[in-house]
């Protein structure tokens, strides 16, 4: 018998012959199969409100991009923040028509709960065609993005269409 099965009370060690006219043997199995499920079932439910959750937030902050920008793109570049578990999210879009990436993006950082459908926009960054969201590639930060000391560009590239600023707080 190992360790582990050893400290268990009697009662829920697994024997090798149930003991006659006691039937504990079953009731001790399904006892504890129905916790499990009902484990299962109330962790199942949870996970799916969450990203229920997260999935109506998502949409929040597409919708706050295009609303803030006047542009009806929809193959726009959102991001998480999955380290810090935090409601903050960027999303990245071209400045001007074309494929993703293909022309300047302009970058917001969206925080905190939905209102109407939108979320707060706490600041931002411009990146220069053909570029990852990477710190060394953006520039002309506003709002947070500033005192984050968020951009690595102190100049546009050359060729970069000016930088209007994005209007913080909620559109």
């Amino acid at each position: 018998m190992s360790d582990w099965v050893a400290r268990l009370p009697e009662w829920a060690r697994p024997r090798d012959e149930v003991k006659r006219g006691l039937g504990s043997l079953r009731l001790a199995e399904t006892t504890i199969l129905i916790l499990f499920g009902v484990l299962l079932a109330v962790a199942t439910v949870n996970d799916v409100a969450q990203q229920t959750k997260v999935n109506h937030r998502l949409i929040a902050d597409l919708h706050t991009w295009r609303v803030v920008t006047g542009h009806d793109y929809h193959n726009l570049i959102l991001s998480q923040d999955l380290k810090g578990h935090t409601t903050r999210d960027t999303v990245c879009g071209n400045v001007s028509p074309g494929g993703p990436k293909e022309r300047t993006q302009v970058c917001v950082t969206l925080v905190g709960a939905q209102v109407n459908g939108e979320r707060k926009i706490t600041g931002g960054f411009y990146l220069p065609p053909m570029s990852e969201n990477i710190p060394s590639k953006r520039y002309a930060c506003f709002g947070a993005a500033v005192s984050a000391q968020a951009c690595g560009l102190r100049r546009a590239p050359v060729g970069s269409p000016p930088a209007p600023p994005v209007r913080l707080g909620l559109p």
